[in-house]
């Protein structure tokens, strides 16, 4: 953390510098070899007399940890923007927090436009952005792991009352806070060896699955990584497919209208797309989602491994394209409409099948 007036006010100044050049507010902050936590932190309306605050790019409150109780407030604020990203993908939702609930560190929030599953033992700090712009103040909540990275991000829409968001923040302001947080990125566990998997049984444990949550403490039993598995189980429970597929997958569904799920987060928070989707279009490495109420931004250019994954369930098999980086990393995950106790989309199976054959490419015209 760095408490020093001079070096604060040195780094507010470059990172608004860069932010000036265009850079998001992660990639600023990377060029200063800081987490993106670390620059909100520096930003705290606390540690900057007021004349300074007033001319700052960013001024940031903290908050502190009551997460649920937090995010059952937003209820009240209307409707905003959830944004939940990974290195890969950028997910964004517009609409209403409703039924946030927790077990433990296990949380939901289950509305008909934000859906998120939330791990909130990866939450390390949360801040009240405002962001002062030409256009005037924008406000956001930013939520951080240890190491500074965003597990979650909700922003300020124009229907958003303000009032309520204000409201909120002051019920939950630690001004004193100074959220410190780790250099660095977490090591990743440590991959065994394929040999040494128990392989066979890996597959009993999956032909026996009766729900597609259960792959989380199957994989747990067996001691595998995600994308490992379905190394292990090609020609059984899965198969690869082209690595651009989901372009296609995406312009299929959109053409046919046919509601898929999107799934896309990191390790604090999952977010959900339930729908159709409709305007797809490829800009340069992203493959983007741009429809009213869900944007989906996805490097096409970081998909090392696609995979078509089928799940028993006591409704019958559930059929799944996963999407992992060159780490092996989960990028994100697509499937058919569906809820429990109902059968998936005959429609979802077959367009997702066909990518085993490799997807329809139509020809230029000539």
């Amino acid at each position: 953390m760095i408490t020093d007036t001079s070096h604060l006010t040195l780094l507010r100044e470059q990172f608004a510098a860069l932010r000036a050049q265009g850079l998001r507010a992660r990639d600023a902050a990377r060029q200063l070899d800081l987490s993106e936590g670390d620059v909100m932190a520096a930003h705290a309306a606390s540690q900057m007399h007021p004349d300074v605050a007033e001319h700052s790019l960013y001024t940031t409150m903290p908050l502190d940890s009551d997460w649920v109780n937090l995010l059952q407030g937003l209820e009240n604020c209307g409707p905003v923007m959830a944004l939940t990203r990974n290195e890969s993908v950028v997910h964004e939702k517009v609409g209403v927090y409703r039924n946030v609930t927790a077990t433990g560190l296990m949380g939901l929030a289950l509305g008909p436009e934000i859906d998120l599953r939330l791990f909130l033992s990866k939450w390390h700090a949360g801040f009240h952005v405002i962001e002062h712009t030409a256009k005037g103040e924008q406000h956001s909540l930013q939520f951080f792991d240890a190491h500074g990275r965003a597990v979650h991000k909700v922003h300020a829409r124009p229907r958003t009352d303000l009032n309520a968001l204000e409201a909120l923040v002051q019920r939950h302001a630690r001004p004193e806070a100074r959220p410190v947080f780790m250099p660095g990125s977490p090591m990743r566990a440590t991959i065994r060896p394929d040999e040494a998997i128990d392989a066979l049984g890996l597959g009993d444990a999956w032909a026996a699955m009766t729900d597609t949550h259960q792959l989380f403490s199957l994989l747990r039993q067996f001691e595998v990584d995600r994308a490992q598995s379905f190394r292990l189980m090609e020609g059984i429970h899965t198969r690869r497919i082209p690595l651009l597929s989901v372009q296609w997958l995406l312009e299929a569904a959109a053409s046919s209208g046919l509601p898929i799920m999107v799934f896309a987060g990191n390790e604090g928070c999952l977010q959900i797309h339930t729908g159709a989707v409709h305007r797809i279009e490829l800009m340069g490495p992203w493959l983007n989602v741009l429809d009213d109420g869900f944007n989906l931004h996805l490097r096409h250019d970081h998909i090392a491994e696609s995979w078509l994954v089928t799940k028993p369930t006591e409704d019958g098999p559930v059929t799944s394209v996963e999407l992992f980086d060159e780490q092996g990393q989960l990028i994100a995950m697509f499937f058919g409409e569906r809820k429990p106790g109902k059968a998936e989309l005959p429609a979802w199976r077959a367009l997702a099948h066909r990518l085993v054959r490799g997807p329809v490419v139509q020809a230029e015209p000539a």
